[in-house]
């Protein structure tokens, strides 16, 4: 699934591609409710339908979120989603 710029994924607006790989497309994306940049991943529909991948994702962003430094990514929400999954 690719975004286009100005695409809305509930409370984000896509705002550029940052990459792609075999887990999905990152975008550069908004935070409309907190007013700032974050990465938006989403994973193939493929994917998300594998629970050992949601697991996955779920550590991921749990490890992420416990990360605390001015360069390092944060994590503050694991929302799955019906086709295509974001994260």
């Amino acid at each position: 699934m690719s975004l286009t710029s100005g695409a809305k994924l509930g409370p984000y607006e896509i705002q550029s591609p940052l990459g792609a790989g075999g887990m999905g497309e990152v975008y550069r994306a908004k935070d409309t409710r907190l007013d700032r940049t974050v990465a938006i991943k989403v994973l193939p529909s493929h994917l998300s339908d594998d629970p050992q991948l949601k697991q996955r994702m779920e550590r991921e962003a749990k490890a992420i979120s416990a990360l605390q430094h001015a360069i390092s990514a944060r994590s503050t929400t694991s929302a799955p989603r019906t086709a295509p999954t974001t994260w």
